[in-house]
């Protein structure tokens, strides 16, 4: 079985198959000898043909055994030196497969639940309501990722986690995408804000990586003025140029940006200024008790200043009580929580 992302330049392709052949590529003969080494006192055969090793493998317990007796031969730095494909038995003729680094193979055989859930898409877009702190009507909704299959469980953090540290991230960042607008396109009215999280480690060329984001939108006839692509709360700011050139794409399409998670991190003004964003999310833990506490709501005016300057909308997010929507009212345009709705399949 394969899945094949849009994006190739992303690294977007896995194989994980029942039976077939791991074949690693150790680029150092005196290492490669010595793992075949440790291979046969385990009683496992293998055929070395420098650089390739060769191990059969007959079910994914096998194979889950044989990756750990490999790493457990090679450095960390060994295990991103050298890499190492998956192939059928068969064939691999109809397959398409991607050679990752040792480190990055290893968990995605380790993980056979995490690959199934990315490759057969085992989850769906739950929505929850963003709220206009003024008319106190529904403004939009958050797409949020959650289980499709009771079977197959999991926390979006460690998902997406799992993800970045296996280089399948910009398969998932992107079908996630995908998923949450066509779910938009047959629950949510047009005109209501549509706030989807990306993570821009995962867009290595906006121009060629969000091409299937933007063919999602005309296929599910989506209006890209409805669209707000945020930066996911999981996801730090490494490189601002690169973010700053993804933004600008975005918003030469007609989409809005968001910056989540502002208040907390890193330096807030700087990076507003940097990147004016059309939306800017206070970080959760600034908004937890902010009633309670004066410098919560000292910084929380302090970005009201900010963003009213630079035009840019203002949302609190996290919102679990009366008395913290009633804290934030006054300076913000848009709230969203538990306290308005949790996230639903449907909008309420």
């Amino acid at each position: 079985m394969a899945t094949v992302n849009s994006c190739v330049q992303c690294k977007g392709k896995i194989l994980l198959i029942n039976s077939g052949k791991l074949l690693l590529h150790i680029d150092h003969s005196g290492v490669a000898d010595r793992v075949k080494d440790h291979l046969d006192v385990k009683g496992i055969k293998s055929v070395l043909a420098h650089p390739w090793l060769q191990i059969c493998f007959e079910s994914r317990v096998d194979l889950q055994r044989y990756i750990s007796l490999v790493e457990s031969q090679l450095t960390d730095k060994q295990m991103q030196q050298f890499s190492g494909r998956l192939l059928s038995n068969k064939t691999v003729e109809g397959y398409s497969f991607n050679d990752y680094p040792l480190s990055q193979l290893s968990l995605i055989i380790e993980n056979p639940d995490f690959v199934k859930i990315i490759q057969e898409k085992l989850y769906q877009s739950f929505i929850q309501p963003v709220i206009n702190t003024k008319t106190r009507e529904v403004a939009g909704y958050e797409f949020l990722l959650r289980p499709a299959s009771r079977l197959y469980p999991f926390s979006p953090g460690d998902l997406f986690m799992f993800a970045r540290h296996s280089g399948l991230q910009s398969l998932l960042d992107s079908q996630t995408r995908i998923n949450a607008i066509r779910t938009a396109s047959h629950m949510v009215p047009e005109g209501k804000k549509l706030f989807i999280n990306f993570l821009p480690s995962s867009i290595y060329n906006p121009e060629h990586c969000l091409k299937s984001t933007f063919k999602a939108l005309k296929d599910y006839d989506v209006k890209p003025q409805d669209i707000v692509f945020e930066v996911v709360e999981s996801e730090k700011i490494r490189d601002l140029s690169h973010l700053k050139s993804i933004f600008a794409y975005y918003k030469k399409a007609g989409v809005k940006v968001a910056l989540d998670d502002i208040g907390a991190g890193y330096s807030t003004i700087e990076v507003l200024k940097e990147l004016k964003p059309d939306y800017a999310k206070i970080d959760r833990r600034v908004i937890q008790n902010c009633h309670k506490d004066p410098v919560k709501m000292f910084k929380i005016k302090k970005l009201r200043e900010i963003t009213k300057e630079m035009k840019i909308t203002l949302l609190a997010e996290g919102i679990e009580s009366e008395e913290e929507f009633k804290a934030v009212e006054p300076v913000t345009d848009l709230v969203q929580g538990y306290y308005f709705g949790r996230p639903l399949k449907k909008p309420c």
